[in-house]
């Protein structure tokens, strides 16, 4: 799984945060930040998730 963002679209909602934390941070401007673009097997159910509840779209995900 590749993950890429859109720090453009992110409206700083935090929903990803709150999702997969080992994988999305806040930056001091609301907006997302992006740790692992290829994160390990076990965050993916977390990451998919997170892409689910994004309320901008911000978040794709490339398998």
């Amino acid at each position: 799984m590749k993950i890429t963002v859109d720090r453009e679209r992110c409206v700083g909602a935090g929903q990803c945060v709150l999702a997969a934390p080992a994988v999305f941070e806040q930056k001091e401007d609301g907006l997302v930040e992006l740790l692992l673009p290829e994160p390990e097997q076990d965050l993916h159910e977390a990451v998919t998730e997170a892409e689910l509840i994004c309320p901008s779209g911000a978040i794709e995900l490339q398998s």
